[in-house]
Protein backbone atom coordinates (compact mmCIF):
# COMPACT_ATOMS: atom_id res chain seq x y z
CA UNK A 1 0.00 0.00 0.00
CA UNK A 2 1.60 3.39 -1.47
CA UNK A 3 2.39 5.93 2.13
CA UNK A 4 0.73 9.25 1.92
CA UNK A 5 3.47 10.69 3.08
CA UNK A 6 5.05 11.97 5.99
CA UNK A 7 5.19 15.09 9.34
CA UNK A 8 8.38 15.89 10.16
CA UNK A 9 7.76 17.74 13.48
CA UNK A 10 10.52 19.52 14.55
CA UNK A 11 10.63 20.80 18.27
CA UNK A 12 13.79 23.02 19.90
CA UNK A 13 14.00 21.66 23.11
CA UNK A 14 16.40 20.18 25.87
CA UNK A 15 14.10 17.11 25.93
CA UNK A 16 15.90 14.28 24.91
CA UNK A 17 14.24 12.82 21.86
CA UNK A 18 14.14 9.25 23.72
CA UNK A 19 11.78 10.64 27.09
CA UNK A 20 9.96 12.79 24.88
CA UNK A 21 8.77 9.49 22.93
CA UNK A 22 8.22 7.96 25.77
CA UNK A 23 5.83 10.24 27.10
CA UNK A 24 4.13 10.47 24.08
CA UNK A 25 3.61 6.47 23.42
CA UNK A 26 2.26 7.16 20.09
CA UNK A 27 2.72 3.78 18.57
CA UNK A 28 2.33 5.83 15.42
CA UNK A 29 5.25 7.83 15.52
CA UNK A 30 7.95 6.24 12.79
CA UNK A 31 11.11 7.46 14.25
CA UNK A 32 13.07 10.08 16.04
CA UNK A 33 16.06 11.88 16.39
CA UNK A 34 17.86 15.04 17.45
CA UNK A 35 20.20 17.51 16.10
CA UNK A 36 21.45 20.70 17.34
CA UNK A 37 18.94 21.23 19.75
CA UNK A 38 16.37 20.23 17.85
CA UNK A 39 13.83 17.33 17.99
CA UNK A 40 12.98 15.48 14.98
CA UNK A 41 9.62 13.38 15.39
CA UNK A 42 7.89 11.51 12.04
CA UNK A 43 4.22 10.91 11.66
CA UNK A 44 2.37 9.45 9.03
CA UNK A 45 0.44 12.45 7.44
CA UNK A 46 -2.95 11.03 8.00
CA UNK A 47 -2.07 9.91 11.70
CA UNK A 48 -1.30 14.13 12.17
CA UNK A 49 -3.76 15.89 13.70
CA UNK A 50 -4.85 18.76 15.65
CA UNK A 51 -5.19 16.20 18.91
CA UNK A 52 -1.57 15.21 18.04
CA UNK A 53 -0.49 18.29 17.54
CA UNK A 54 -2.17 19.58 21.27
CA UNK A 55 -1.12 16.37 23.17
CA UNK A 56 2.50 17.25 22.00
CA UNK A 57 2.18 20.63 23.15
CA UNK A 58 0.55 19.59 26.70
CA UNK A 59 3.73 17.46 27.12
CA UNK A 60 5.83 19.71 26.22
CA UNK A 61 4.42 22.51 28.72
CA UNK A 62 4.46 20.00 31.85
CA UNK A 63 7.99 19.60 30.95
CA UNK A 64 8.48 23.46 31.01
CA UNK A 65 6.01 25.50 32.09
CA UNK A 66 8.20 28.66 31.30
CA UNK A 67 8.84 27.43 27.45
CA UNK A 68 6.53 29.35 24.59
CA UNK A 69 5.80 25.82 23.23
CA UNK A 70 3.95 26.68 20.30
CA UNK A 71 6.58 29.16 18.82
CA UNK A 72 9.40 26.10 19.61
CA UNK A 73 7.37 23.74 17.26
CA UNK A 74 7.60 23.32 13.29
CA UNK A 75 5.72 21.39 11.14
CA UNK A 76 6.78 20.15 7.56
CA UNK A 77 5.17 18.02 4.95
CA UNK A 78 7.46 15.00 3.92
CA UNK A 79 6.86 12.36 0.63
CA UNK A 80 7.75 9.13 1.03
CA UNK A 81 11.68 9.36 -0.49
CA UNK A 82 12.43 12.52 1.61
CA UNK A 83 11.44 10.93 4.97
CA UNK A 84 13.64 8.19 3.92
CA UNK A 85 16.40 9.81 2.71
CA UNK A 86 16.36 12.08 6.29
CA UNK A 87 15.85 9.06 8.42
CA UNK A 88 18.79 7.19 7.09
CA UNK A 89 21.46 10.47 7.10
CA UNK A 90 20.27 11.09 10.87
CA UNK A 91 21.50 7.60 12.13
CA UNK A 92 25.19 7.79 11.67
CA UNK A 93 27.89 5.22 12.80
CA UNK A 94 29.40 7.00 15.75
CA UNK A 95 32.66 6.56 18.07
CA UNK A 96 32.64 7.62 21.90
CA UNK A 97 35.39 7.46 24.57
CA UNK A 98 37.83 5.36 23.48
CA UNK A 99 36.94 2.07 21.93
CA UNK A 100 32.86 1.95 21.29
CA UNK A 101 31.76 2.12 18.36
CA UNK A 102 28.03 2.69 17.74
CA UNK A 103 26.65 2.16 13.97
CA UNK A 104 23.82 1.00 11.66
CA UNK A 105 23.72 -2.31 10.03
CA UNK A 106 23.77 -0.47 6.75
CA UNK A 107 26.96 1.20 7.08
CA UNK A 108 30.39 -0.96 7.83
CA UNK A 109 32.88 0.96 9.99
CA UNK A 110 36.54 -0.33 9.72
CA UNK A 111 37.49 -1.52 13.25
CA UNK A 112 40.38 -0.45 15.53
CA UNK A 113 42.23 -3.22 17.59
CA UNK A 114 40.48 -3.25 20.75
CA UNK A 115 36.87 -1.85 19.63
CA UNK A 116 33.77 -2.79 20.60
CA UNK A 117 30.94 -3.10 17.92
CA UNK A 118 27.72 -2.17 18.73
CA UNK A 119 25.16 -2.46 15.63
CA UNK A 120 21.77 -0.49 16.14
CA UNK A 121 19.06 0.11 13.34
CA UNK A 122 17.11 3.07 15.41
CA UNK A 123 12.95 2.04 15.59
CA UNK A 124 12.41 4.98 17.62
CA UNK A 125 15.10 7.10 19.56
CA UNK A 126 14.97 4.66 22.74
CA UNK A 127 18.97 6.19 23.14
CA UNK A 128 21.25 5.63 20.03
CA UNK A 129 24.28 6.75 22.11
CA UNK A 130 23.89 10.57 19.89
CA UNK A 131 22.14 12.22 22.64
CA UNK A 132 25.01 14.03 25.96
CA UNK A 133 23.33 12.15 28.18
CA UNK A 134 24.02 8.81 26.97
CA UNK A 135 27.59 9.16 25.54
CA UNK A 136 28.40 10.60 29.23
CA UNK A 137 28.22 7.09 30.95
CA UNK A 138 29.45 5.75 27.81
CA UNK A 139 32.52 7.07 28.17
CA UNK A 140 32.22 6.44 31.77
CA UNK A 141 31.78 3.24 31.58
CA UNK A 142 34.95 2.53 29.56
CA UNK A 143 36.47 3.82 32.86
CA UNK A 144 34.58 1.69 35.37
CA UNK A 145 34.00 -1.38 33.70
CA UNK A 146 37.05 -3.99 34.39
CA UNK A 147 35.79 -6.94 34.37
CA UNK A 148 33.19 -9.41 36.38
CA UNK A 149 30.48 -6.69 37.18
CA UNK A 150 26.72 -6.82 37.58
CA UNK A 151 24.85 -3.84 35.61
CA UNK A 152 21.52 -2.50 36.75
CA UNK A 153 20.50 -0.19 34.16
CA UNK A 154 17.52 1.54 35.37
CA UNK A 155 15.54 3.29 32.41
CA UNK A 156 17.31 0.95 29.73
CA UNK A 157 15.77 2.42 26.61
CA UNK A 158 17.08 0.62 23.73
CA UNK A 159 19.61 -1.05 26.10
CA UNK A 160 22.72 0.35 24.99
CA UNK A 161 24.16 1.30 28.02
CA UNK A 162 23.81 -2.52 29.24
CA UNK A 163 24.73 -3.79 25.96
CA UNK A 164 28.46 -1.92 26.29
CA UNK A 165 28.96 -2.84 29.95
CA UNK A 166 28.58 -5.95 28.23
CA UNK A 167 31.68 -5.76 25.81
CA UNK A 168 33.59 -4.31 28.04
CA UNK A 169 33.64 -6.59 30.74
CA UNK A 170 30.70 -7.06 32.75
CA UNK A 171 29.55 -10.17 33.46
CA UNK A 172 25.25 -9.58 33.19
CA UNK A 173 23.14 -6.74 33.02
CA UNK A 174 19.53 -5.98 33.49
CA UNK A 175 17.72 -3.54 31.84
CA UNK A 176 14.72 -2.09 33.25
CA UNK A 177 12.26 -0.09 31.62
CA UNK A 178 8.20 0.75 31.68
CA UNK A 179 7.86 1.36 28.09
CA UNK A 180 6.72 -2.00 26.37
CA UNK A 181 7.88 -0.46 22.92
CA UNK A 182 11.19 0.25 24.41
CA UNK A 183 11.66 -2.99 25.85
CA UNK A 184 10.68 -4.96 22.43
CA UNK A 185 13.53 -2.54 20.80
CA UNK A 186 15.76 -3.14 23.14
CA UNK A 187 15.18 -7.34 23.02
CA UNK A 188 15.73 -7.13 19.35
CA UNK A 189 18.42 -5.49 19.23
CA UNK A 190 20.46 -8.19 22.01
CA UNK A 191 19.57 -10.39 20.05
CA UNK A 192 21.09 -8.88 16.75
CA UNK A 193 23.90 -8.34 18.51
CA UNK A 194 24.54 -11.71 19.98
CA UNK A 195 24.33 -11.23 23.58
CA UNK A 196 22.45 -14.19 25.40
CA UNK A 197 21.17 -15.11 29.20
CA UNK A 198 24.08 -12.48 30.15
CA UNK A 199 21.44 -9.46 29.00
CA UNK A 200 17.99 -9.37 30.60
CA UNK A 201 14.85 -6.90 30.02
CA UNK A 202 11.64 -6.49 31.85
CA UNK A 203 9.19 -4.08 31.32
CA UNK A 204 8.03 -2.48 34.80
CA UNK A 205 9.34 0.13 37.32
CA UNK A 206 12.38 -0.22 39.69
CA UNK A 207 9.90 -1.04 42.27
CA UNK A 208 7.76 -3.67 40.72
CA UNK A 209 10.75 -5.44 39.19
CA UNK A 210 12.85 -5.45 43.05
CA UNK A 211 10.04 -5.33 45.54
CA UNK A 212 12.23 -6.86 48.10
CA UNK A 213 15.33 -5.26 46.97
CA UNK A 214 17.19 -8.35 46.85
CA UNK A 215 19.21 -7.30 43.68
CA UNK A 216 22.90 -6.73 44.10
CA UNK A 217 24.47 -4.86 41.41
CA UNK A 218 28.20 -3.41 41.41
CA UNK A 219 26.96 -0.72 38.84
CA UNK A 220 23.30 1.14 38.44
CA UNK A 221 23.18 3.44 35.40
CA UNK A 222 19.74 5.83 35.36
CA UNK A 223 19.52 7.72 32.45
CA UNK A 224 16.75 9.54 33.24
CA UNK A 225 14.72 12.95 33.69
CA UNK A 226 15.02 14.94 36.84
CA UNK A 227 11.17 14.26 38.27
CA UNK A 228 12.05 10.57 38.36
CA UNK A 229 15.17 10.59 39.55
CA UNK A 230 14.24 12.12 42.52
CA UNK A 231 10.99 9.65 42.77
CA UNK A 232 13.40 7.13 42.80
CA UNK A 233 16.23 8.72 45.77
CA UNK A 234 15.59 6.13 48.24
CA UNK A 235 14.93 3.02 45.66
CA UNK A 236 18.04 3.69 44.22
CA UNK A 237 20.27 4.49 47.25
CA UNK A 238 19.49 1.08 48.32
CA UNK A 239 21.77 -0.43 45.87
CA UNK A 240 24.62 1.54 47.55
CA UNK A 241 24.17 0.75 50.83
CA UNK A 242 25.14 -2.42 49.49
CA UNK A 243 28.26 -1.02 48.22
CA UNK A 244 27.35 -0.36 44.49
CA UNK A 245 28.37 2.66 42.14
CA UNK A 246 25.59 4.90 40.62
CA UNK A 247 25.82 6.82 37.75
CA UNK A 248 23.43 9.59 36.86
CA UNK A 249 22.25 10.93 33.80
CA UNK A 250 19.59 13.07 32.31
CA UNK A 251 20.39 16.33 34.64
CA UNK A 252 20.90 19.62 33.03
CA UNK A 253 23.43 21.71 34.69
CA UNK A 254 20.66 23.75 36.36
CA UNK A 255 18.87 20.86 38.25
CA UNK A 256 22.28 19.45 39.59
CA UNK A 257 22.25 21.04 43.30
CA UNK A 258 18.29 20.30 43.60
CA UNK A 259 19.75 16.10 42.88
CA UNK A 260 23.10 16.57 44.83
CA UNK A 261 20.90 17.17 47.53
CA UNK A 262 17.90 15.27 47.39
CA UNK A 263 20.51 11.96 47.31
CA UNK A 264 22.60 13.65 49.81
CA UNK A 265 19.65 12.95 52.48
CA UNK A 266 19.38 9.87 51.65
CA UNK A 267 23.32 8.74 52.36
CA UNK A 268 24.66 9.47 48.72
CA UNK A 269 27.37 11.81 48.15
CA UNK A 270 28.90 12.75 45.26
CA UNK A 271 32.15 11.28 44.02
CA UNK A 272 32.83 12.79 40.29
CA UNK A 273 30.78 14.50 38.23
CA UNK A 274 30.87 15.08 33.90
CA UNK A 275 29.60 17.57 32.06
CA UNK A 276 28.70 17.54 28.21
CA UNK A 277 26.78 20.00 26.20
CA UNK A 278 24.79 21.49 29.40
CA UNK A 279 23.88 18.13 30.42
CA UNK A 280 25.25 16.51 33.53
CA UNK A 281 26.41 13.23 34.62
CA UNK A 282 27.19 12.33 38.63
CA UNK A 283 28.68 9.46 40.20
CA UNK A 284 27.26 8.79 43.62
CA UNK A 285 28.76 6.57 46.57
CA UNK A 286 27.64 5.73 50.07
CA UNK A 287 28.37 8.66 52.03
CA UNK A 288 30.87 6.21 54.33
CA UNK A 289 32.67 5.04 51.04
CA UNK A 290 33.57 8.93 50.22
CA UNK A 291 36.07 9.83 52.56
CA UNK A 292 39.07 10.89 50.29
CA UNK A 293 37.25 11.05 47.11
CA UNK A 294 37.49 14.31 45.86
CA UNK A 295 34.38 15.74 43.78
Amino acid sequence: MKSEGWIDVQIRTAVDAAELLGMLSDPVIQGGWEENGVVHLYWPKPQWSMEARARLNSILQGLDPDASTGSDIRVEELPDQDWNRQWVQSVRPIRIGRRIVIRPSWEPVALQAGDIEIVLDPKQAFGTGHHATTRMLLEWLEDLVHGGESVLDVGAGSGILAMVALRLGAVSALGVECDPVAVDCARAYATENGFGDNLEFRCGTLEEIDRQGQLRPDLVLANLDRQTLLRLCDVLAQYLSHGARLLLSGILLDQEQEIVGAFSKVGAMLAQRREQDGWVGLELLMMESCEGVGA
